[in-house]
């Protein structure tokens, strides 16, 4: 596979100059997940990386991108050597570069990725919600990748995350990305305030996690299969001429 990538060189200071946008941070997470989850289906094509990106499960908030609002961010990502697009077959295929472009190890990957698909997380709900991506010693080493990611320094571009003030009633303080830019502290609080008080046990949330990761990996490799049989047999794919 071919690659529009010249140099795998981090390029932090993007950050700080140019944030991403709320689809490109879509667009770059659902990649990252999708080439842990489903390595059969990976690069992936854009209807596979637009159902991806819509998903009603894992993904907070929920969105609705159109197939020209991905092209375009994946124009934009191209641009910042975060996502690559491969050729050699009749449909093409993306896939992120996000460890390299950045310049972070692949822990520290994995929660900003997390991050970007599923909003503020406590260090254990990062734990758990990356299980199938990589699978954490403890909650101290997330928290110890999280506090990396915090004090990185300024030649290396800055701060990548920031741990967001304890919410009224929570025991733990959740932490979230800075890859779009600086937080909204107001609108974080107002979002907190407006939702449940129920808390589900760990066991049940880890139970809950792994039922969705897997009813996700069957729907993405049927999808795949799918289109790979559409290619085969020369027919469009659905919802094209």
């Amino acid at each position: 596979m071919t690659s529009d990538l010249q140099t795998g060189r981090p390029r932090g200071h993007d950050f700080q100059q140019r944030p991403l946008s709320a689809s490109e941070a879509r667009v770059l997470g659902t990649l990252m997940e999708k080439a842990r989850t489903v390595p059969d289906s990976y690069p992936l094509t854009l209807n596979t990386l637009v159902t991806g990106c819509n998903q009603k499960s894992s993904r907070d908030p929920v969105m609705n991108l159109p197939d020209a609002a991905v092209l375009e961010a994946l124009d934009e990502l191209r641009s910042l050597h975060m996502v690559l697009e491969g050729s050699g077959s009749r449909v093409t295929r993306y896939e992120h570069n996000f460890t390299r472009a950045v310049g972070v190890p692949e822990q520290s990957a994995v929660l900003l990725g997390m991050l970007m698909l599923r909003g503020p997380q406590t260090a254990g709900e990062l734990r758990l919600n990356t299980e199938r991506w990589y699978k954490f010693l403890d909650i101290a080493s997330v928290d110890g990748f999280l506090e990396e990611l915090q004090d990185r320094s300024a030649e290396k571009g800055g701060p990548l995350v920031v741990k967001l003030p304890r919410a009224p009633g929570a025991r733990e303080q959740r932490w979230t990305h800075l890859l779009c830019g600086p937080v909204d502290m107001c609108a974080l609080a107002a979002a907190s305030q407006t939702q449940g008080s129920s808390a589900a046990t760990e066991d049940e949330l880890i139970a809950l996690t792994r039922r969705i990761a897997t009813l996700e990996n069957t729907v993405a490799t049927l999808q795949d299969q799918l289109q790979n049989l559409n290619e085969q047999l020369g027919l469009s794919q659905p919802g094209q001429p």
